[in-house]
Parts: C-alpha cells; sequence; structure tokens
C-alpha cells in the first residue's frame, strides 16, 4: 500500500504554490506541517483530485491517480477544513444520506452510521440536530463522514482549526484509534496537534518540500542550538528569540542560536522550537 508524489510541481498563472515535490506515503500517521500559505491546502487538493498538477505526477500502487479515477477516489476519506451539512439532519441521518451518495447499501450505511457515531463518541447524541452542536462535535461528525467507506487513505485538512483544547485532544486520541492499517496525512499549523501521533513530519518552505522525518529525527537537527536565557538580556546578531516561559527561578527566553550565548543553558528542543527555527519571520 503506496502513494507516491514524484516531482510535482503545481502553477496558478505566474504563481508557483509547489514545486517539484516528491515524497512517499505508506501506512501511519504523516503530519504536513507548515505555516498558512505554504502550500498544504495545494497538495491536500492534489491528493484527492481536487487539483491536477502541472507537472510530474501521483502515483497509488504505481498507476496514476487521476488515470485511476473513481477507484482511486474511492479509497479516499477526506475532511476538508470546513466540511458542509444540514444544520436541521442529525449526524444518523446525515451519515446514511452520505452512505447512500457513496453508494453504499442501506442497510449496511446505516450499520456504519452507528458504529461510526460510537467510535467518535456521538451515540448519546446521534438524533439531534447538527445546529445544536459544538465546533468539536462537528468535527466528530466529520471524522466519521470521512471514514464511512473505511478508506486506506484518510487525508484531514486543519481538522483542529477552532477547537478548544480539550477537543484538540479528544480529537488526537480519536485519530490514534483510526489510524491503524491506512495511510493517515493530518494538514496543520498546530504543532501539538501532531507531536505526539505523527510518525512522520512532512514540512513545506518556500513552496518545496523541507524535510519528511520522524518527530525526534527534526528536533534532532537543533540540538545543541536551542538555549534558554533569563528574561530581558539583549540578544546578539544570529539569536532568534523563539517563545518566553516563567521558569523556576523567573522569566526566561528561549533562544535558537548557531553558538552557546554566554550564560545561556542548554535545553533539548521540542517540535515548536524546531518550526519556529525552520519558519523565521518572513519565511514559508
Amino acid at each position: 500500500m503506496a502513494l507516491s508524489v514524484e516531482h510535482v510541481t503545481k502553477r496558478f498563472g505566474k504563481f508557483t504554490a509547489l514545486e517539484d515535490i516528491t515524497l512517499s506515503f505508506t501506512p501511519g500517521v504523516y503530519g504536513l506541517l507548515a505555516p498558512n500559505g505554504a502550500g498544504k491546502t495545494t497538495l491536500i487538493k492534489l491528493l484527492t483530485t481536487l487539483l491536477f498538477p502541472t507537472q510530474g505526477q501521483i502515483l497509488w500502487e504505481g498507476e496514476d491517480i487521476f488515470s485511476l479515477g473513481e477507484h482511486y477516489r474511492a479509497l479516499l476519506g477526506y475532511l476538508p477544513q470546513q466540511f458542509g451539512y444540514y444544520p436541521s439532519y442529525s449526524p444518523r441521518r446525515f451519515l446514511r444520506y452520505a452512505a447512500a451518495l457513496q453508494c453504499l447499501p442501506k442497510a449496511q450505511g446505516a450499520a456504519r452510521a452507528e458504529e461510526l457515531l460510537a467510535l467518535v463518541g456521538l451515540s448519546e447524541v446521534m438524533d439531534k440536530p447538527m445546529k445544536t452542536f459544538s465546533g468539536g462535535m462537528l468535527q466528530r461528525v466529520g471524522i466519521a463522514q470521512a471514514m464511512l467507506t473505511d478508506p486506506a487513505i484518510l487525508i484531514l485538512d486543519e481538522p483542529t482549526a477552532g477547537l478548544d483544547p480539550r477537543e484538540r485532544v479528544r480529537f488526537r486520541n480519536l485519530l490514534h484509534s483510526v489510524a491503524r492499517e491506512r495511510i493517515v496525512i493530518l494538514s496543520t499549523h498546530i504543532v501539538s496537534d501532531i507531536e505526539t501521533i505523527a510518525g512522520q513530519i512532512v514540512m513545506l518552505r518556500d513552496h518545496r518540500l523541507f524535510c519528511c522525518d520522524s518527530p525526534a529525527g527534526v528536533c534532532q537537527t537543533f540540538r545543541g542550538k536551542i538555549f534558554e536565557l533569563p528574561l530581558g538580556l539583549p540578544l546578539a546578531p544570529g539569536q532568534l528569540l523563539l517563545s518566553q516561559r516563567q521558569g523556576a527561578d523567573g522569566a526566561v527566553q528561549r533562544l535558537y542560536c548557531p553558538e552557546p550565548p554566554p550564560g545561556g543553558v542548554a535545553v533539548e528542543p521540542g517540535l515548536e522550537d524546531a518550526f519556529l527555527s525552520i519558519y523565521r519571520e518572513g519565511s514559508q
């Protein structure tokens, strides 16, 4: 089971959204992590056949996905940033409707709807109108809708945007439970959403592939370059302020420095440190 992107470029007129992207996806969770505007959504739309590459090709098991057409799309589960639904519908009615659109037999669609609503923790409200739901509850309905056909490829575009911390934790736990035996691609700019669940982190910068590595591998690159200093000390050239926090002995500032700064304490880099260091102000 493999999905591969081979030297894909996508242009919109004179604007190049993605340039010469080569990636390979096998079963597991991939975090597509980059700032807004870096090309995440364009890549997602290419993988879901909503856009065609300007150059290059995307292959499923060695065959072009656009040639496979309906056969490939039957393997996909897709949750866009904002999925369409009928507010007056209940989750059960909505999923049965979505199942009918995907040509599932009526009895199978009804059974699958109940199974998935139990999986996402909505059994007790499956017959309530969705207009009464919170954003997190709606996202769980969206996940269930994306899982209706038990897809081999599950693609989620900014699925936690606008969710509160509790709902984001619930979402991450849910994703763990559905990520077995399938390719899961999660697009986000929220580092904490993927730090604990993604086996591979895909980063785009300047519309090109920057890296595809494990979270530990991404962080390893910055070992010995992340330091903490007391807040208020001036920064020297080449030092990048990443964040500030309250330490045991007072406020400290966290820096990226190629060389150890005077009075600095080396700290273990996290994915957020790597993200902020890679995507410095003015860089995508």
